[in-house]
C-alpha cells in the first residue's frame, strides 16, 4: 500500500511501510525504487525484525521530479520527510549511490541513530578507470536531445557491463523499465561529486557521528572492496565483507548482517529510567 508524505520543498514522495520493530529505512541505488530492484525483496526479509520503510527518490516509481529543480539538498529533506513518518528517528540502509546519500543524510539529519552502507561506487585507486570529469554534463546532454537509451547504455557500461551483456539488456523489458528513470542519473552522478577520479576520500567530507557499518561483498571489484574500505577509515565504521555477494547482493546474505548490526542498539541501550 502506497503511503505520502511531503517533503521541505512540497514534492510529494511516495514510500511503504511493512513489519514491525524498530524504524528502518532503506536507500535505494541508481534507478532503482520500490518497484523494481532489490529492495522489495530485503524489505520483505527485514521486516520480520524492523519496521521497514521503502521509499521512491525523485523521478522514480511515484514519486514526482520534484517542485524545486533537483540538488543533494532536496533528496536528503525527502529522507527526512520519510524519517519523520517513521516517528522522528530510524535506522538507515543504502545501497550503491544511495550509500552515498544515506552518508549525506546522516552527516545532517539527527534523526539517523545508526547507519549502514553497501558498496558506495567511489574509484579511490587505480583498481578501475576513473569516471570522466564531466560525466554529468555528458548526461544532461543526451537528456537534452531526448536520447535516453544512450545515456542507460553509457551508465553501463561506464559500471563495467559488458558489451554483450548490454546488447542482450536492451532486449529485454529491463530496458524498457529503466529508460523512464534515466533522466535520475546526472542525479546521482551528482550525489558522487568528485570522489570517482582515483583518489582517496577526503578525510572530512561527512561528519558521521553514529555508529555505522560499511560493507562490500567478497566476488565485488577490487575498486568498489577498496572503497568501502576507505569509507570505513574516513567514517571510523566497521568494516565487513560478506561472503559470495556482488554488487547484486542476495537478500538471504544481506539480511542478517543488517539484524546483527542494528539489534546491537537494542542490546547496548541502557535500562529505561
Amino acid at each position: 500500500m502506497t503511503r505520502f508524505t511531503t517533503s521541505a520543498d512540497g514534492t510529494r514522495i511516495a514510500y511503504s511501510v511493512t513489519g514491525s520493530g524498530p524504524a528502518l529505512l532503506l536507500v535505494d541505488g541508481a534507478m532503482c525504487h520500490r518497484r523494481f530492484g532489490p529492495t522489495t525483496e530485503l524489505a520483505s526479509v527485514l521486516d520480520k525484525d524492523f519496521t521497514v520503510h521503502t521509499y521512491d527518490r525523485r523521478g522514480r516509481g511515484e514519486t514526482g521530479d520534484g517542485a524545486t529543480p533537483w540538488s543533494l539538498e532536496r533528496e536528503v529533506e525527502d529522507i527526512d520527510a520519510v524519517i519523520r513518518e517513521a516517528g522522528g528517528s530510524a535506522f538507515v540502509f543504502g545501497v550503491s549511490s544511495g550509500a552515498v546519500l544515506a552518508m549525506e543524510a546522516a552527516s545532517r539529519l539527527p534523526g539517523i541513530t545508526r547507519l549502514a552502507l553497501y558498496e558506495a561506487p567511489f574509484v579511490v585507486d587505480g583498481t578501475y578507470e576513473p569516471r570522466p570529469a564531466d560525466i554529468v554534463r555528458q548526461m544532461n546532454d543526451m537528456l537534452a536531445r531526448g536520447d535516453r537509451s544512450r545515456m542507460l547504455s553509457t551508465f553501463m557500461k561506464m559500471v563495467g557491463v559488458p558489451a554483450i551483456g548490454l546488447a542482450v539488456m536492451k532486449l529485454t523489458p529491463v530496458w524498457r523499465k529503466l529508460k523512464p528513470v534515466a533522466h535520475t542519473l546526472p542525479w546521482d552522478l551528482a550525489i558522487l561529486g568528485d570522489d570517482g577520479r582515483g583518489s582517496p576520500l577526503p578525510a572530512h567530507r561527512w561528519k558521521v557521528e553514529v555508529p555505522t557499518l560499511a560493507m562490500d561483498g567478497g566476488k565485488s571489484p577490487e575498486y568498489l572492496r577498496n572503497a568501502m574500505r576507505n569509507v570505513a577509515e574516513v567514517l571510523g565504521a566497521e568494516h565487513r565483507t560478506l561472503p559470495g555477494q556482488t554488487h547484486l547482493y542476495k537478500s538471504s546474505v544481506m539480511a542478517p548482517a543488517l539484524v546483527e548490526f542494528f539489534s546491537r542498539a537494542q542490546r547496548t541501550a541502557g535500562p529505561i529510567a
